[in-house]
């Protein structure tokens, strides 16, 4: 490597950190009982409550933490068991927290060593909680709860629930409860998993009109047993019936017990959202999935989104989420996705590009047009050393997700993570309106500016600052030297101040290109080279 692409890798990597510093993280329940596989969940009518959950572990005690926050996520309060007065035994993770229109808490989860799909309710915000309700009985796998929670649709209210029944042909299969949780309809088959296959990982997302949406992964049931394509099925009648897609779309997902150097066992299972903004792309649906040895995923685990513009009809071609250079050697897994109310498209997931060691990270990939192209920032302020989960059942099991959900203009993350020593759920809120923009200076300056960018070449990102005099409508915006938009980095009013934003030119050819800035009457622009 010849000296200025090390001196661009360097200032990559600061660059990557620059959003980082306005974020902070911290644990919703700090204990001395491990916490994984978190889920998180938000009040249909009032955002200051919240309801995450997570698979709660400490030697032969199983159970799912239930915490909560009544004042916006400032405070958070709970357990690390669901008290309800039933045997450990019918408590067996992946936990699924829902809020119902009425503002119960639902929590569903597997039944342990008593097989089954079980429930219990809360009405006085997690402190109290029903005994267990059976959903249903048998050898069941990955619940994953939905409420619909738009007040035009004709099943307003109705929460419902998604997994694998583990009887052949293996499928996934639904219920709901239209009372609350007090009880659920028998289950419902989705679809019939082709032979040699098995269907996994269920997501469930109701969109703006009613609609039902659930996606899958269609698993092989011989080694390797990775993701081989993602199903999709909707229901337009309240889950009562429902159009499956065996196969919307080919995958090679990144299943495997035993990725290295930490001998984890991860998975490449479809995460699914839909933009209910009302905006332009009010509709589409997104899946995000965790892939490998297959376009445009690399040799190593990437994280590849697929969107819809016809209700799951047809499926666009992938795209890497994340941005650093393909082939490299390093590691994105676990992602979960969240749309904003503008329309923006966010996803989390963990990620080792800028660590030498056996480390980890966790990243938040951002697309305002669509999954076109995105921006990466680091999200956590502590790497920590992935391991397996003593007790949490399979062989290198470090959970199987992580946790977002957008909720009163913030983006919640929720992450397992033992920097500490113990897995513990870890959360960031992030504003997305200031991610990517760190202010450096709050003193008024004596006049307008924009410098000149740094570094500059660069490959594939750089940061441009700028001064203002005084409080001012902002627009800074990327061209190419044919005088064509290429992005918008910032169009919102700011306060007097100095300011820095990073551009990443990954999806961007080599050349020459001008950033524009606008603010009140002053206006400037300068060339910048990007160099692949």
């Amino acid at each position: 490597m010849n000296f200025l692409k090390y001196f661009i890798l360097l200032l990559f990597i600061v660059n990557c950190n620059i959003s980082r510093a306005q974020i902070t993280n911290f644990r919703i329940h700090p204990s001395g009982v491990a916490q994984i596989e978190p889920s998180i969940a938000r009040h249909p009518a009032d955002p200051m409550i919240m309801f995450a959950s997570a698979y709660t572990i400490s030697g032969a005690f199983r159970s799912e933490g239930v915490y909560f926050t009544t004042d916006g996520g400032l405070n958070w309060f709970g357990s690390d068991t669901c008290n309800s007065g039933s045997s450990s035994n019918n408590h067996g993770g992946d936990p699924g927290p829902v809020i119902d229109k009425d503002g119960r808490f639902i929590l569903t989860h597997q039944g342990g060593f008593i097989t089954g799909m079980f429930s219990n309710i809360s009405t006085n915000y997690g402190n109290v909680w029903s005994s267990n309700q059976l959903i249903s009985s048998g050898d069941q796998d990955k619940g994953t709860p939905g409420n619909d929670d738009i007040p035009s649709s004709n099943y307003y209210g109705r929460t419902y629930l998604v997994w694998t029944r583990f009887v052949l042909p293996y499928p996934i299969v639904s219920s709901y409860t239209s009372d609350g949780g007090a009880s659920w309809t028998s289950f419902n088959q989705i679809n019939t998993t082709p032979s040699g296959y098995i269907s996994t990982g269920a997501d469930i997302k109701i969109n703006h009109n009613g609609t039902v949406y659930v996606c899958w992964a269609g698993s092989l049931t011989s080694s390797p047993q990775n993701e081989k394509f993602c199903g999709f099925a909707k229901s337009t009648n309240g889950g009562v019936n429902w159009i499956a897609t065996e196969n919307a779309f080919n995958m090679n997902g990144v299943k495997t017990s035993s990725l290295l150097p930490w001998n984890i066992r991860i998975n490449g299972y479809p995460h699914l959202d839909a933009d209910r903004s009302g905006g332009s792309r009010n509709g589409w649906i997104y899946i995000v999935t965790g892939e490998k040895n297959m376009l445009p995923a690399g040799t190593d685990p990437d994280i590849i989104f697929h969107r819809s513009t016809d209700g799951g009809n047809t499926w666009s071609a992938g795209v890497r989420v994340n941005q650093d250079l393909i082939d490299n050697g390093k590691v994105q897994y676990f992602p979960a996705i969240s749309v904003d109310n503008d329309g923006g498209i966010n996803v989390i997931y963990y990620d080792n590009r800028n660590i030498s060691s056996d480390s980890m990270d966790v990243y938040l990939s951002r697309s305002t047009d669509g999954g076109n192209s995105w921006r990466d920032y680091r999200i956590n302020e502590k790497r920590f050393k992935p391991k397996t989960v003593s007790g949490s059942g399979g062989s290198g099991n470090q959970g199987d997700n992580i946790g977002s959900i957008y909720n009163n203009n913030k983006l919640w993350a929720l992450w397992m993570d033992d920097h500490t020593g113990i897995y513990q759920i870890w959360a960031a809120s992030i504003d997305l309106n200031t991610i990517g923009i760190r202010k450096i200076d709050s003193e008024a300056p004596d006049k307008f500016s924009l410098d000149q960018n740094f570094p500059n070449p660069f490959n594939p990102n750089t940061s441009i600052t700028y001064q203002l005099m005084y409080n001012s409508d902002v627009s800074l915006k990327i061209y190419d030297l044919t005088g064509k938009e290429v992005m918008t980095l910032v169009n919102e009013k700011q306060n007097a101040g100095k300011y820095t934003v990073t551009f990443s030119g990954a999806d961007l050819s080599s050349g020459f290109y001008l950033y524009r800035i606008k603010a009140g009457e002053f206006t400037i622009a300068k060339k910048m080279i990007l160099i692949r």
